[in-house]
């Protein structure tokens, strides 16, 4: 008994020990948030004040004291984030997780993003305040790097630490650059359409946009072998531990439109969610400059930010800046292809790919005059047929490093104007209002035409020429609106007016509810202020849906329905198009929608292709314009013979297959069907995938309103199951008001760490799923009252 007593009382007491060992462990990994540190290359003593929402803000004496203080409390936050984000462009996330990262590595390797930074960066001016400030940047981070804790996640996966450089800067702007990008998802579907079925096929997806009615006003001042790009792309960036950018909200409220008589500058940036979040925040004062912005992790310059005189921030344009391109071998020659003037070589690059844990891997990449060969990236793509990618960012100069610290450090419009003329890719709204009564956006971009005719929604004749670009549009012609004569600007994805000679801009746009819905808001008020503007953008509302349901309800026969579907029909009758976590009518809306799309496109798409193009804009836009088409060609199930089905009996046969769906997977009591029970939302870590991990790592799951194409736009996948996990959302909300700049407001969606030990790694999620807000703060003596005060001194 008492050797038994003996052994418990030892377990015990390494149980404590391992307790304590643990919980130093845990505190040793924390971000440090007050006290002293002496820090390389400081000309001057430098605080960093941390809000209560673990915000920086850093007093410096200089920029570059300031960039060096951000970079090194960026990495204390970031640097897993920064790690991963670095390793995308050049096809190094192998090295760190082995051959499930390969096809990835292969893909990005291969498209030229590195060799495009190397480029750009050969052409930097070393003298120039961009490149000076960048450098401090990095050199916080590398002091963060050598000195700082090593995170978790570093010694979980086997991380070796490598130092930052500004080639990696360029390569995180590349890979964002692309995630913008729609053309790699959509044209290879619809040119496998095309030639499986025909052009009256394609007609009735309103691929030349005549289903973007509500546009943004301007105002100046081989079948299967095709498919296999579109899957694969967008399997990979499905798949990637960092999510892809997807659209957008903002509007900027005018002088005459707002109570104040002042600008109201309200930005919501939708991208996939992930854990830590996309954005993080910084204020930074110094004598020459103040800016509180959101910056990329990794980058120096926000793409999101505002101060005291002006405000700035993005959507996605959605413009089509990738245009594939057969190209036609020479016979007997695989090293040549054919080009308007002759024969041409493939110009060939080999590139090494190392695996964790195995042997490295040889990476063959040909290019012709338009771009890498996809069929060398990707394994299911067939040799024989080699089609080119090319995409604007890596054949016109890249300047994005200037344009955001043009961006970020404008005396003016016009200064800020010109710095929005430097970005050739990603396509972007870029959205602007002033403390002087300014209002304005700009679409960025080197905009280009083909001849009269060529559809760049479909794989081009690279041999000919005839299908290439035939001129670039001069920067004062894209879309863009100053100070218009309705007082306010705003965009949400959606098709621009038309521009040079009235030629709408081919685009990937998304559907016009988000856009209807803002600006009928807009127009309807003139007395705009702070708390309106919140309300506004966390909007749960689409008109359009209960159009849509007005439309599948006249399918219905009301004699051959139960009295359950009935009760359904009448929910949804009754339905203003809210998407809050009681209401009913979206579950049954949702379901209904999904099941008209399956029983009309999957029969000629295929199950694969179909489950892709539920996730494009195409598949977006055509919800609530098919169903107006009583002679879509579509309706027609092409795997039942001598019958051909109509628009009512596909729609009827959705809805008793809806509710019968429900039943089973919700039960009988139809009140018992609400949105938030179905529509979900868990902030999702690369290493949470790993079940024992998910709790230490994610945020969630949470019940989630909201929905697709709502102002709210939380967005999710249709599926079998009925559930509705929700893939993104707004990345920030932001609104400034110039009548009261000091107390502007922000959230984001988890919290302002990566660091899973942090108290800020998921403080803010509540409030976000709440619709709430907190201060962006500006007042220094409110700032040191609610902070914690970290000094950096020069290290001697």
């Amino acid at each position: 008994m008492k050797r038994l007593k003996k052994i418990l009382l030892v377990l015990v007491l390494l149980i404590v020990l391992f307790g304590i060992g643990l919980c130093g462990y845990i505190f040793h990994l924390k971000p440090k948030y007050e006290g002293e540190l002496q820090l390389k290359n400081l000309e001057k003593p430098t605080t960093v004040y941390f809000d209560e929402f673990g915000i920086p803000h850093i007093y410096a004496d200089s920029e570059k004291d300031a960039m060096t203080a951000l970079g090194y409390v960026h990495a204390q936050e970031r640097l897993w984030q920064m790690e991963l984000l670095r390793r995308i462009a050049p096809g190094r996330l192998s090295e760190i997780f082995g051959g499930v990262a390969l096809k990835n590595d292969k893909f990005f390797a291969g498209i030229g993003i590195e060799e495009a930074s190397a480029k750009a960066i050969a052409k930097l001016d070393k003298s120039s305040e961009s490149y000076k400030l960048t450098q401090a940047y990095l050199d916080g981070i590398n002091q963060y790097l050598d000195e700082g804790v090593t995170p978790i996640e570093f010694t979980l996966v086997g991380v070796k630490k490598q130092k930052f450089t500004i080639k990696d800067v360029y390569n995180i702007f590349g890979y964002m650059s692309f995630s913008f990008a729609m053309a790699q998802k959509t044209d290879p579907l619809l040119t496998d359409i095309k030639n499986k079925y025909g052009a009256t096929y394609l007609k009735d997806l309103g691929i030349e946009g005549e289903f973007n009615t509500t546009r943004i006003k301007i105002s100046k001042q081989k079948t299967e072998e095709y498919t296999e790009i579109s899957k694969s792309i967008t399997a990979m960036l499905d798949q990637s531990p960092i999510p892809p950018f997807v659209g957008s909200n903002s509007w900027v409220v005018g002088p005459k439109k707002s109570k104040s008589g002042k600008v109201i500058f309200a930005n919501d940036p939708h991208i996939g969610f992930s854990q830590p979040a996309t954005w993080y925040e910084a204020h930074l004062v110094t004598p020459q400059q103040e800016l509180y912005g959101c910056y990329l992790a990794g980058t120096p310059f926000p793409l999101l930010a505002h101060n005291r005189d002006y405000a700035y921030g993005l959507t996605m344009f959605e413009n089509d800046d990738i245009d594939f391109y057969q190209e036609k071998n020479k016979a007997g020659d695989v090293t040549q292809y054919q080009t308007p003037d002759g024969f041409s070589k493939y110009e060939i690059r080999k590139k090494t790919i190392k695996v964790k844990d195995s042997s490295d891997v040889i990476l063959t990449v040909k290019s012709s005059r338009h771009g890498p060969i996809m069929n060398d990236l990707m394994e299911r793509l067939e040799k024989k047929n080699p089609i080119a990618m090319l995409w604007t960012y890596t054949h016109q100069p890249i300047q994005i490093l200037d344009a955001a610290y043009g961006l970020s450090h404008a005396k003016n419009k016009e200064e800020f104007k010109k710095a929005v003329s430097l970005i050739a890719a990603p396509g972007l709204n870029v959205m602007y209002g002033d403390a002087k009564g300014n209002v304005a956006w700009w679409a960025s971009g080197k905009l280009y035409r083909h001849n009269e005719g060529v559809n760049t929604h479909l794989i081009l004749d690279g041999a000919s020429g005839k299908d290439d670009i035939v001129k670039y549009l001069d920067f004062e012609q894209n879309p863009s609106s100053e100070n218009p004569e309705w007082n306010y600007v705003y965009s949400a994805n959606n098709q621009p007016g038309a521009i040079d000679n009235g030629y709408l801009y081919p685009g990937y746009y998304l559907p016009e509810d988000r856009a209807k819905r803002i600006s009928s808001i807009l127009d309807a008020k003139s007395d705009w202020d702070k708390e309106a503007i919140s309300k506004m953008i966390y909007d749960n509302t689409s008109d359009v849906a209960v159009e849509v349901v007005k439309n599948l309800i006249s399918n219905i026969d009301f004699n051959s329905i139960s009295a359950e579907e009935k009760e359904a029909i009448n929910v949804l009758k009754s339905w203003k198009g809210t998407t809050n976590l009681e209401d009913v009518a979206p579950t049954i809306y949702n379901k209904w929608i999904y099941l008209y799309l399956k029983n009309t496109f999957e029969d000629e798409m295929g199950k694969e292709n179909f489950n892709l193009f539920l996730g494009i804009s195409v598949g977006k836009q055509v919800i609530a314009n098919q169903i107006k088409n009583e002679n879509s060609v579509w309706w027609d199930n092409i795997k039942t013979k001598n019958v051909k089905e109509t628009r009512k009996e596909i729609i009827s046969k959705s809805f008793h297959e809806t509710i019968a769906a429900l039943q089973k997977q919700l039960g009988n009591t139809i009140s018992d069907w609400k949105w938030g029970e179905v529509h979900t939302v868990e902030h999702e870590h690369p290493l949470g995938k790993v079940k024992a991990l998910r709790g230490l790592f994610n945020v969630g799951p949470f019940n989630s309103l909201g929905s697709n194409e709502v102002i709210n736009n939380l967005f999710f996948g249709f599926n079998e199951e009925g559930k509705y996990y929700t893939k993104g959302g707004p990345s920030t909300r932001r609104i400034v008001d110039f009548s009261d700049v000091e107390n502007s407001w922000s959230i984001l969606p988890t919290g302002q760490s990566g660091n899973p030990f942090s108290k800020h790694y998921s403080d803010q999620a509540e409030m976000y799923n709440a619709g709430k807000f907190r201060k962006m703060k500006l007042n220094k003596e409110e700032i040191i009252k609610t902070s914690t005060k970290l000094i950096l001194k020069p290290k001697k």
